[in-house]
């Protein structure tokens, strides 16, 4: 290759990447004006009504989303990234480990509270073709955290941690399936009774590790 082409694609490889750098950019404020308009006009809106909140035509908002299904994995990554920073730091904030369970329900059960027709806009939509599920990546995030919390737990008892896994993802599935029940009917018990009520039965499970372990035919002690 001579110098001439070389500096032809030089230049060619440069524009495509402004224009890769600026559709990203683009898509990024568009998913953002559709989180905006989801939480004004509720999670059943149309791309008709999310294109007009954004201040562009239908077909303009189709050049960067191809349909309704891509808009939806970009909100719901989106509104993951939400969920797991406000639960974060609420645990983060706490050492006993009662009160680390309270504290992370009562931080998803608040944000979901908060934000409510952001989560059903992703939890519920119907007729979403589903290449990446969001919100499997939440509770796969979220659960290996507890799993890790868990597992050291078992390890300073001695026991064998193989539990830890399939624990964890029992816990966020029991408190997200009643996190949904909850908000789906319109709150019929306040946050705090909810967040009582959920540490009360997970708490007893955990502090219930050493109680097995020590009856016949409890947890195994491996070291691992």
């Amino acid at each position: 290759m001579n110098s001439v082409d070389a500096s032809v694609n030089t230049r060619h490889d440069g524009r495509r990447g402004r224009w890769a750098d600026h559709r990203e950019q683009r898509r990024a404020e568009l998913t953002t004006a559709a989180i905006e308009a989801i939480r004004e006009l509720g999670p059943e809106i149309g791309m008709e009504s999310i294109a007009a909140h954004a201040g562009v035509s239908k077909p303009v908002l189709y050049r960067y989303f191809a349909d309704k299904s891509q808009l939806w994995q970009a909100v719901g990554q989106q509104g993951a990234a939400f969920a797991i920073a406000a639960i974060g730091p609420a645990v983060a904030a706490v050492r006993e480990e009662r009160d680390v369970i309270h504290a992370a329900i009562d931080a998803y059960l608040a944000h979901i509270e908060a934000d409510p027709h952001l989560y059903l806009f992703v939890v519920h939509q119907p007729g979403i073709a589903r290449a990446r599920d969001v919100v499997a990546e939440v509770i796969d995030t979220v659960a290996s955290g507890l799993a890790s919390i868990l597992g050291d737990r078992l390890r300073a008892l001695g026991l064998d941690t193989g539990p830890a896994l399939p624990w964890a993802y029992g816990v966020v599935g029991y408190v997200q399936t009643t996190a949904d029940w909850w908000l789906r009917r319109q709150k019929p018990i306040s946050r705090a009774a909810l967040s009582d009520y959920l540490t009360t039965l997970l708490w007893s499970g955990v502090s219930g590790i050493k109680a097995a372990a020590d009856l016949p035919g409890g947890l195994a002690v491996t070291g691992r």
